[in-house]
């Protein structure tokens, strides 16, 4: 349903949302995330109020409450937009706003709409999301994005995922165990050399330096997963790369005009995914 709404409002958005007011708060620095529910709500005619760095910028520093924030933010607006540095926060906030909150991220926990674009992203490249093998590569441990794509994934059939990290940075126990609850194939593997040529989707993932505790940590594990023009050659016809960005050094700059690059395509299509959500909720 909101995947066919997407479509509708990409060719005709209208003003459902007219006299609307989205607040999007954000505790941890975004670009994509905060600017792409912005301007999903001003294309749908509302109106919208922000605060970018609530953490050094909002009643946060005077020693407010997550949730006495909520409280005040939630009075303001029609729809609030959180994201946060802490796993569980948007679960808080969300039992005391008096509007509906959207989780935009919190910290290594989940990222729910960054899946449904990416869902939204498979399914506009591909045609379908049932029966796509996909390699999600790169820090697993801390990318919300690939733990909130995996619970999604598991709702279509035939889904194959291979999971490739080092194994410090490998999924999540829970992750796994609720794919082997729900009859989803994956494996797990630390190169993906021999991996590349099967799949029908890569989703490339960042090293996440702002999760590590020190910058020899972080450095340790940086440089090992590199895409380039040259090493993809031996993917399907019709194969996608995608990434939640921002990216590193993880995909290089010579394979962005090639057509199997799909991560600044995904990017857009996360503004009309949003809309389709601000457009369910708020109507």
């Amino acid at each position: 349903m909101l995947f066919t709404s997407a479509d509708a409002l990409e060719k005709d958005p209208g003003s459902p949302l007219k006299g609307k007011i989205l607040a999007t708060l954000f505790y941890e620095p975004s670009t994509r995330t905060r600017l792409s529910f912005e301007s999903a709500m001003l294309r749908l005619g509302g109106s919208v109020i922000a605060t970018e760095n609530a953490k050094e910028a909002s009643s946060a520093v005077k020693g407010e409450t997550l949730e006495d924030t909520i409280r005040v933010v939630s009075s303001y607006a029609d729809v609030v937009v959180l994201r946060h540095s802490e796993i569980g926060t948007a679960e808080r906030a969300a039992r005391v706003s008096s509007v509906p909150l959207i989780n935009a991220g919190d910290g290594a926990g989940q990222h729910p709409t960054q899946a449904l674009l990416d869902l939204y992203t498979i399914k506009r490249e591909r045609g379908s999301i049932d029966g796509t093998r996909i390699m999600m590569m790169g820090d697993l441990k801390h990318g919300r994005t690939v733990r909130s794509l995996s619970y999604l994934l598991a709702k279509y059939e035939g889904i194959e995922i291979d999971f490739v990290s080092q194994g410090e940075l490998g999924i999540g126990s829970d992750i796994k165990e609720y794919l082997q609850h729900n009859g989803v194939s994956f494996q797990e593997h630390e190169s993906f050399e021999n991996v590349l040529a099967s799949v029908d989707v890569v989703y490339q993932a960042r090293i996440q330096k702002e999760r590590f505790s020190s910058v020899e940590e972080y450095e340790k594990y940086t440089g090992r997963y590199i895409l380039t023009a040259a090493n993809t050659e031996i993917m399907k016809p019709g194969a996608v790369i995608m990434h939640p960005l921002p990216r590193l050094d993880e995909i290089a700059t010579d394979l962005d005009d090639l057509p199997r690059a799909a991560y600044f395509r995904q990017a857009k299509y996360g503004v009309l995914a949003r809309m389709a959500l601000l457009k369910y909720i708020c109507s």
